[in-house]
């Protein structure tokens, strides 16, 4: 077994010509077993073993699953990573090992300076203690003397704004008030390392913005490990990602946005979901018209090219006169245009059909997956005929690896 240890050094305050790495880790791994009585029954035998000096790495056994497996990166001050996967892909459990509540099976871990944790929502915290007095607690913790909790008190308070309620026990706080004093106390004191996990998902908005400018603040002097299922979050202030699936690394680095692309890439739904249907209109045919299509069959684009959308639909009541309205829908499921609709003539009656094609000129959604919902419509009070969502998806492809949904273009003149 490769050696379970993680060293706390002090940072050094050498000049040098990159930012020291806080954290390196080295081929970690970690396994779990699936049944409780297996699992304790494995631990007396590894500890037996352990004593007699058997320190070779051992495969897997039955009922057990690697969490962890073979996970290596470096973090500098100043870096802050991203970790992103479904959930179990052994995001929260490389965090506990970064933090030393659990030891790897394998591999290493280095860590230099302080560290601050929020992992889970409550953890580290005494309930039957005041908010204060977990202050000073979680300060302890983090290797901070009472003085210099002193003069961060103040600010730790003002910043999570509990002042009427910091001398309440903390098991009567709400799940955002323990957010908030958890996160104030974790950057406030300005570790070397601070390691947050998706319990920032807990505050409202006002607070995010406020977390979001701290980070921003602490940065530059900080390494941070930041886990969230939140892509825009994630975007906005990381600039390296590991994509984790199965507890390895299927993707990581400095391109965020190509992780987080992935990311959506490996979970698009391609599924249509008819969500109103009167039964006066159905849709027969919609169709991306482009010669290139993914191993998937998704419909492709370049950025730049026309968006032409053909469409077949079946009238089935004599009386039925349609509007559309055709709304582009990006990664995150937000709405971020409609496609201006003028209204159509044509339909073949002795058919019922209607057949029409939509055309954007110059399309520029940035790289990534995109998908089309359809409101079918009559007269002024837009009562609906039909509603589908996810009706087709369609990706984007681009050399920039971009995560705002819309590229531009641009022309830059030099002023003199």
């Amino acid at each position: 077994m490769i050696a379970k240890t993680m060293d706390t050094l002090q940072p050094t305050n050498t000049p040098t010509s990159e930012p020291e790495v806080l954290v390196k880790v080295e081929g970690l791994s970690k396994k779990f077993c699936k049944d409780l009585k297996t699992s304790l029954w494995y631990g007396m035998k590894d500890l037996a073993s352990g004593l007699r000096g058997n320190k070779a790495e051992r495969e897997l056994r039955p009922k057990e699953f690697w969490a962890v497996r073979d996970i290596s990166f470096e973090l500098r001050r100043g870096e802050c990573l991203g970790l992103i996967g479904h959930n179990g892909a052994g995001k929260s459990t490389l965090l506990k090992m970064l933090n030393g509540l659990i030891n790897p099976d394998a591999g290493k871990i280095t860590i230099k300076g302080r560290v601050g944790a929020l992992i889970e929502l409550g953890a580290g915290f005494s309930p039957i203690l005041s908010g204060r007095e977990n202050i000073y607690n979680n300060g302890a913790i983090l290797g901070f003397t009472r003085k210099e909790i002193d003069a961060k008190l103040e600010e730790i308070i003002a910043f999570a704004e509990l002042e009427e309620f910091i001398d309440m026990p903390v098991q009567n706080y709400s799940s955002g008030m323990k957010v908030r004093l958890g996160f104030a106390v974790a950057a406030q004191m300005e570790p070397d390392v601070l390691i947050i996990d998706e319990v920032l998902a807990v505050g409202d908005l006002g607070f995010v913005l406020k977390c979001f400018k701290r980070i921003d603040a602490i940065l530059p002097n900080t390494a941070i490990v930041f886990v969230s299922h939140n892509m825009p979050m994630v975007s906005r202030i990381c600039n390296r990602a590991i994509l984790m699936e199965k507890g390895g690394s299927i993707k990581q680095g400095e391109d965020v946005s190509g992780a987080i692309d992935t990311y959506y890439g490996r979970f698009a739904n391609n599924e249509m979901n008819v969500v109103f249907d009167d039964g006066s209109i159905d849709l027969k045919v919609i169709q991306i018209i482009t010669p290139y299509h993914n191993e998937n069959g998704l419909p492709q684009l370049h950025w730049g090219d026309n968006l032409e959308i053909y469409f077949e639909w079946l009238i089935k009541k004599e009386d039925t006169s349609p509007q559309f309205s055709i709304i582009l829908f990006d990664k995150e499921q937000r709405p971020i245009a409609i496609l201006d609709w003028k209204k159509t003539s044509g339909i073949d009656r002795k058919n019922k059909l209607l057949r029409f094609s939509l055309i954007h000129k110059n399309i520029q959604l940035s790289r990534g997956i995109y998908s089309i919902n359809i409101l079918v419509s009559f007269g002024n009070t837009r009562a609906p005929y039909l509603r589908i969502n996810n009706a087709l998806s369609f990706q984007i492809l681009q050399e920039e690896e971009i995560w705002p949904p819309f590229l531009l273009k641009t022309e830059f003149n030099n002023k003199d």
